[in-house]
């Protein structure tokens, strides 16, 4: 290396300036060359980039490429790899889609094999946990890009799909934008990525029940049930009564209403429902709004897009959506889980089939629900309406027919604050107690066996395990208990079996719900976790609503990370069942159904 150039050489080392930097490149262009001398620029880019001056380390190692061109390939892409961590770094994403194509070209040259180039993932993920939502969104679409393009990283360090990522990352900022009631820019930033994730396009609409729609002459209303208030939930524990951390649902419950809504647009799956620039949503549009989670949008399931605001919402516009001219809504979030199909969607059915219904149109439902569903729906229709099994994908009404939950009844609460335990109206369960049991009856699908004692199996399921019930079940079945597997039985054959018992021993899930079945004095035990704002007014009040009696036993939790405290596994003390189950054996007094013979 000649020595005029090695003062310039230490002084660019030394004060790491672009002056330095240029008057180097000067010297360099009528110096000579060699390997010692990019060495040396090599070792200094090495030294700038470790000092975060990654503009002027990409120019030293292009300097080296130039003085040893027999090594150019080499110092191009170490040049091309700082260069991107230099933008990256201080967050100037455009041109890098670009220097994206020059890596794979220069790694080609260098005949360069190893995966050392910078990790967008890691990148991101240093954003997101800086709460940098816009800088982490930007560096997981780079992410997308190296691997369809080169091959690059297909999960998150929280092991999601940089799609799935990039959508939730975005709602966040959704929400925060809907606050501010700034929805151009909200529905400006879907646009960017909403491609990444195949979604359509946003429009903001302003949230309002079906009633307030009424009332602005776009639909129709009547009420099927007023307004009323219900009697609060009675709870028994096996042991002293636990103070629960929930929050009682409210006693004053809504009307139960028919609504038609003409030219309406409706997403199969979820329960949103738009017509021209509003958004159709009771529990949306409910002054508790500000404290619950509008889950729509954000599930798996779902085949749409949706942010919620106070008092306006953003949804995917519907893309080719199917023509239906007319339609009874059974669809929606959570259809084909049994529980919510009782609590939230049978009762639709005693408005659809008031007189003020119309015949003939079509019940529909999500193409998605297992046939037990369809099963419960044909015995509560009394008007032999035909059926349309809705595909994912939008739909657009000619008329649509609307009825609501019977109760407040928020998916979830925001973080912080309790869980609301929704107290279920007796006499909307009550008659669809009364239905399914005459259309059974009628059917010859009850015998007449009573005195029948159940334990029912959670083996089928992996929320909310039973951790010992194989050991339960030999304890209960000297005492004459059989162990039961609902799935593996018709909804008739189901019924059957829960008004023949005297006593019923269960986990408290969806399969309990048929307990609404038994005859008036069953006595239940509810097997549960340690959660103390569990949803017992909820279970209670539901199924006390057709005469049996349900009492909790808790058992000991098994703590499980990330695993949300409503579905932990659990076991119970066998000595406790035993207790409490010769307790509630004595003095058992169950009676005829009136139901049957009224």
């Amino acid at each position: 290396m000649r020595d005029v150039l090695r003062p310039i050489l230490m002084q660019a080392a030394q004060s790491g300036t672009s002056e330095a930097m240029e008057a180097l490149e000067r010297r360099l262009e009528a110096a000579g060359g060699g390997d010692i001398l990019a060495q040396h620029l090599a070792t200094l880019g090495f030294r700038l980039q470790g000092e975060g001056k990654t503009d002027l380390a990409a120019r030293a190692y292009g300097l080296a490429g130039h003085v040893a061109p027999h090594r150019a390939p080499r110092y191009r892409l170490l040049a091309v790899r700082t260069r991107i961590l230099g933008l990256c770094q201080r967050a100037e994403f455009d041109p890098v889609p670009k220097l994206l194509e020059e890596l794979q070209e220069a790694k080609a040259a260098a005949q360069d094999p190893m995966q050392d180039d910078l990790s967008f993932i890691d990148l991101a993920w240093g954003y997101e946990l800086r709460g940098e939502v816009e800088n982490a969104v930007r560096s997981y679409l780079l992410a997308c890009i190296a691997r369809d393009q080169h091959g690059g990283e297909a999960l998150t360090r929280d092991s999601d799909t940089l799609e799935i990522k990039i959508k939730n990352l975005r709602r966040l900022q959704f929400d925060a934008l809907l606050d501010a009631h700034r929805f151009d820019e909200a529905i400006a930033l879907h646009e960017r990525t909403r491609r990444v994730h195949g979604a359509g396009p946003f429009a903001a609409y302003a949230i309002t029940s079906a009633k307030a729609l009424a009332e602005a002459g776009k639909a129709t209303y009547a009420e099927i049930l007023p307004a009323r208030r219900i009697a609060p939930a009675d709870l028994k524990f096996w042991e002293s009564s636990p103070p629960l951390t929930s929050e009682p649902g409210d006693l004053d419950v809504p009307a139960l209403y028919l609504s038609f809504v003409r030219d309406a647009r409706a997403f199969p799956r979820s329960n949103v429902v738009v017509k021209d620039d509003r958004l159709i949503y009771d529990l949306a549009a409910h002054p508790r709004r500000k404290d619950i989670l509008i889950q729509d949008g954000v599930n798996l399931d779902q085949i749409m897009m949706a942010a919620f605001g106070e008092t306006h919402a953003l949804v995917e516009v519907p893309e080719a959506p199917l023509r239906v001219e007319a339609g009874l809504m059974m669809f929606g979030m959570m259809s084909r889980n049994y529980g919510h199909w009782f609590g939230e969607f049978l009762p639709r059915m005693l408005c659809y089939n008031d007189p003020r219904c119309p015949d003939g149109i079509p019940l529909c439902i999500d193409d998605h629900m297992p046939s037990t569903h369809e099963e419960i729906l044909s015995l509560l229709d009394t008007r032999g309406r035909p059926v349309i099994r809705l595909p994912a994908r939008p739909v657009e009404f000619g008329q649509l027919g609307m009825a609501p939950v019977p109760a407040f009844f928020p998916f979830e609460m925001k973080p912080g604050l309790p869980v609301y335990d929704t107290i279920w109206p007796a006499d909307i369960f009550g008659a669809i107690r009364r239905r399914i049991l005459e259309c059974a009856r009628a059917r010859g699908a009850l015998s007449a066996r009573t005195g029948r004692r159940l334990f029912i199996s959670r083996k089928a399921f992996t929320q909310r395990v039973l951790v010992n019930e194989a050991e339960l079940a030999e304890r209960l079945r000297p005492l004459g208990f059989e162990v039961i597997y609902p799935e593996t039985l018709s909804f008739l054959e189901q019924v059957d079996l829960f008004h023949a018992a005297d006593l019923v021993v269960g986990s408290c899930n969806s399969s309990l719900n048929n307990t609404l079945f038994c005859r008036p004095g069953c006595r239940i035990l509810g097997l549960i976790h340690e959660e103390l704002g569990f949803n017992f007014r909820a279970y209670t009040s539901y199924i006390e609503s057709g005469g049996g009696r349900i009492t909790f036993l808790r058992g000991r939790s098994n703590h499980e990370p990330g695993v949300h405290p409503f579905h932990v596994s659990y076991s119970i003390d066998p000595a406790k069942l035993l207790a409490a189950v010769a307790n509630m054996s004595a003095g058992l007094s169950v009676t005829e159904d009136p139901v049957l013979w009224s």
